[in-house]
């Protein structure tokens, strides 16, 4: 579904991806683990058109989407939910869900939609007539992810969705990005709680300082000495 073929990004004279490889097929959810600053939220920019690659290959759904704008590679069907939420404040709850459906004409479409997220998200339905600056910091996830949901994406790139949440609030957005996930919609997941995105992707890549430095299934990284000693407090 998802192809990355050898990738190199420069922030000014800083090499910020290093020969980045990877593959996500349809149907996975697939994480992406790291320190900060190793270059996770400079690859989903990268896929999403918000930086541009100075070479290599990015391919989504056999067609090449190096270099795009940002807004044609929503439209071909991937949605990118950034670190921070950046929801838009001084906007209700509803007006930021129809924003994310802007690039669409199919108003029964929409309207369904709309009915979806508010099925996982009951909470943005009781809310969505209040401005978005003042729900909470799990209420902003939720709205969102929301948001990105109403471009009606096949593939979902989520940027660090457990940052600054209660631990309950986390285990109920990760329940959630399952349930989005068994709906149909592909995931690639940026989490720096590697226990819980491991506990949920079918796949992980690891990468250090621009560069992916391991990969395999969930399974064999969660025992890889490597990985328990770096990220998941093990010894």
């Amino acid at each position: 579904m998802l192809k990355i073929n050898d990738i190199n990004v420069y922030y000014g004279n800083i090499h910020a991806l290093k020969g980045v490889s990877l593959e996500i097929n349809e149907g996975e959810i697939v994480t992406l683990i790291g320190a900060n600053g190793a270059g996770k939220s400079t690859l989903l920019q990268t896929i999403s058109g918000l930086l541009k690659p100075k070479n290599g290959e990015i391919t989504f759904e056999g067609q090449s989407i190096s270099g795009k704008v940002a807004q044609a590679i929503v439209k071909q069907g991937l949605s990118h939910v950034p670190e921070g939420r950046r929801v838009f404040s001084n906007m209700t709850v509803e007006e930021n869900l129809e924003l994310g459906a802007y690039l669409r004409k199919d108003k029964q479409g929409i309207r369904e939609d709309f009915e979806k997220v508010y099925q996982l998200f009951p909470r943005l339905l009781e809310r969505k007539k209040q401005l978005s600056g003042t729900l909470s910091g799990g209420e902003q996830q939720m709205l969102a992810m929301g948001r990105a949901l109403m471009a009606r994406p096949r593939l979902l790139l989520l940027d660090e969705p457990s940052m600054g949440l209660a631990p309950l609030l986390v285990k109920t957005i990760f329940r959630i990005i399952e349930e989005i996930n068994k709906s149909g919609t592909t995931i690639l997941l940026v989490e720096q709680n590697a226990n819980m995105a491991l506990s949920i992707a079918d796949r992980a890549y690891v990468i250090e300082t621009g560069k992916i430095v391991l990969s395999g299934t969930s399974e064999e990284l969660n025992q890889s000495d490597q990985i328990r000693s770096a990220y998941l407090g093990g010894h």
